[in-house]
């Protein structure tokens, strides 16, 4: 049998990208196609006292403009996520309403997208305002409500002990707004062949929950509507359900009876593509003279839009990292005058994991204790909430690794020791974790006389490597070389192969592949491929084919899912002009079965590169008078370029976690970018004697 699994299997694909043959939603070509532009408000709080769109409609090429004056027809969704599910719960242009800057509040269609984008600046809108609310010290807090029927907040123990501990750590730390800045910005194609059967072209994390949305949306059984998105030029959370725009689109298509193409601007993307909150937690911290903890006590505040609920949250992760008698987690919620804040890449884990592995950071210095030492001695052996054990824990071995392969043991026990070229260097660590999720798989595999085997799933990859770990999973069940396995994925006509977020497409695709190749292989009566591809020659019939499905069983009542890490980095800060430069960097990681170490690695550096630019660079200010995202572009939104990114060095430990699933695989799309941020400001720390606890950390912060 090929071993294929475990290796590095170059991306399946790869060359369809870098080629220019991998199709993405904007790009479908479909005759009659027209073009639509959007027109957003100019204020983030009031009403719209009146639209004038009588210059528009004149323009050439406009064929239609829609506003909350002719909307077109749309059905609420039940919006509970397991049938249906969009990103704002009110529906857009539903009344005369401005509730953040940027906001939906018509749509132009036309024969092309200049004269569409033109039209619409032609509209003249007057508003009736108040002032929005756009600043988060200024905010009113309520307590957050249970997120996917989870509550926030969580005690036990008594944490009026923190009084008595040897050692005490109270500090807040503060993160910034964040934007969502995938390289394909959100669009959509919305084609009807008829009033009653709806195509769409767009990215999407979840083909069968945006099928069924849809549906929903426009009164139609879930089989009349085809989701097609075989590629996503990434998405990060922001992909996983329809925006506004997109349900405004194919509400339009239907009513102009012409296939219509709404790509948003880099700018509308600022306001409404979602993005993650801006977050301040306080976090103390006890422990007796030896470094054991004794109290864990972490707040939150976070905000949401006027039109949707989404609470960051933070306090998932405290219960999984640190063992303590004494625990409670608190989180509150503020109403503010901007964009629906959502999913992005390790929601809550990764602005939670900032402020608590700062917050260990600190403890370790005020104790001389070893930072890597104080975390292995308290590192939690069940989760705290759910009191299960952990399926397979390798967390001490992230560390240990990590440590050895850094050089950690030779780090200077004080800070601004260490300088080389006239810069300070510092030297930082944090831990890494995020939980192991899976869902409902269904996949089909085929046998093909020609020696290839195909495996179909609407499930499907978002730059991942979905593609890759899918034809390493069947290759390796079958016996054949990776090249003869093709993959499709990404349309709804084939079988429902789950969600592609909270890194759980792996773990959920793999064990359905498994099954469906043994499946092929016994309707086949075979043992190999070859054997297999034998007896079908012989046999005269097209393919041999089977599906089959995974799901999770009652494994979750007796163990805890999670995955484990360490991140260790050096940085050189030129104090004069408060230039940080990330110099170094090592991550050991515990994700259980490493499907492909090639693409499993990437993710990790993907993880990494986004958590220094959460650390170094990334901000969305909002004008205080207009509430719109200061940052409008690629230009004034920063994030990290080549330049500032050092070799990343990954390695993996651990074992298979069967316990989870069949194929002991957990996700590794989410934890590379928690703790990021946290090790870098350790660094800092090391390497100037200055604690920073507000990201981004800029050159002013350093001066």
């Amino acid at each position: 049998m090929n071993k294929v699994i475990g290796t590095g299997v170059n991306r399946k694909d790869g060359r369809a990208k870098v080629t220019g043959t991998a199709i993405y939603a904007a790009e479908h070509q479909i005759p009659g196609l027209v073009h639509g532009y959007l027109i957003t408000a100019s204020i983030a709080n009031g009403e719209i006292k009146s639209i004038d769109i009588s210059a528009a409609e004149k323009a050439p090429g406009v064929i239609d403009v829609f506003t909350h004056k002719n909307p077109p027809k749309i059905f609420k969704p039940a919006n509970d996520f397991m049938t249906s599910k969009i990103y704002e719960a009110r529906l857009p242009l539903s009344d005369n309403k401005v509730h953040y800057g940027g906001q939906i509040i018509g749509l132009v269609v036309a024969d092309t997208f200049e004269q569409a984008r033109d039209a619409a600046h032609l509209v003249k809108v007057e508003y009736t305002t108040q002032k929005p609310l756009v600043e988060a010290q200024k905010a009113n807090y309520k307590e957050a409500p249970p997120l996917f029927g989870e509550e926030l907040k969580f005690e036990k123990g008594n944490t009026a002990g923190l009084n008595n501990a040897t050692a005490k750590i109270e500090a807040t730390y503060k993160t910034a707004t964040e934007l969502h800045a995938p390289m394909e910005p959100h669009a959509i194609i919305a084609h009807w062949q008829d009033s009653n059967s709806l195509t769409i072209y767009e990215p999407s994390q979840w083909v069968m929950g945006t099928q069924r949305t849809y549906a929903e949306l426009f009164g139609l059984p879930s089989e009349r509507v085809r989701i097609v998105t075989p590629f996503l030029g990434g998405a990060f959370g922001s992909k996983a359900f329809p925006w506004p725009h997109g349900v405004l689109a194919a509400a339009a298509a239907r009513q102009i009876k012409r296939p219509l193409r709404v790509v948003l601007s880099r700018r509308q993307m600022t306001a409404n593509a979602g993005h993650r909150s801006q977050t301040e937690q306080i976090v103390r911290l006890g422990a007796a003279a030896d470094g054991k903890l004794t109290v864990i006590d972490h707040e939150v505040k976070s905000s949401t839009s006027p039109v949707d609920v989404f609470p960051e949250p933070c306090t998932n992760i405290t219960p999984v990292m640190y063992a303590a008698p004494n625990l409670r987690l608190n989180q509150e919620l503020a109403i503010m005058n901007v964009g629906t804040p959502t999913f992005m890449r390790a929601p809550g884990e990764n602005p939670g994991m900032w402020a608590l592995e700062s917050a260990m950071d600190e403890l370790a210095w005020q104790l001389k204790l070893d930072p890597v030492e104080l975390r292995l001695k308290n590192e939690a052996k069940e989760h705290q909430r759910k009191g299960l054990p952990f399926s397979a824990k390798h967390f001490a071995d992230c560390l240990r690794v990590g440590a050895e392969q850094f050089g950690w043991k030779d780090r200077p026990k004080q800070v601004r020791s260490l300088t080389r070229d006239g810069k300070l260097v510092g030297w930082g660590m944090a831990a890494a974790t995020f939980p192991g999720m899976r869902g409902k798989a269904t996949v089909k595999a085929r046998l093909l006389p020609d020696g290839t085997a195909h495996i179909l799933t609407a499930g499907n990859d978002m730059g991942t490597g979905a593609y890759t770990v899918v034809a390493a999973t069947a290759a390796e069940v079958l016996g054949l070389p990776v090249e003869q396995v093709k993959v499709e994925l990404g349309d709804s006509l084939l079988p429902d192969g789950g969600l592609a977020g909270g890194s759980q497409m792996t773990a959920s695709l793999v064990p359905a592949v498994m099954s469906a190749c043994k499946e092929v292989l016994k309707t086949a009566k075979a043992e190999t491929a070859q054997e297999a591809l034998n007896n079908l020659r012989q046999s005269g019939r097209a393919a041999f084919e089977a599906t089959a499905s995974s799901a999770p069983g009652d494994e979750a009542k007796k163990w805890a899912f999670q995955s484990w890490g360490a991140h260790f980095c050096e940085v050189s800060i030129d104090e004069e002009i408060g230039r940080l430069k990330v110099t170094r960097w090592v991550s050991v990681m515990d994700i259980g079965k490493v499907i492909n170490a090639k693409t499993a690695a990437s993710q990790v550096r993907g993880g990494v590169i986004m958590g220094i630019g959460q650390a170094l660079m990334e901000e969305c200010h909002f004008d205080p008078n207009i509430g719109y995202p200061v940052v409008y572009d690629l230009a004034t939104y920063h994030y990290p370029a080549h330049a500032d990114i050092p070799r990343i060095q990954v390695a993996f430990v651990g074992e298979p976690d069967i316990k989870f699933n069949p194929g002991g695989a957990r996700g590794v799309g989410e934890i590379g970018i928690t703790g990021v941020s946290a090790a870098i400001a350790n660094a800092v720390y090391h390497a100037t004697g200055k604690r920073i606890r507000e990201l981004p950390i800029t050159p002013d912060k350093l001066l």
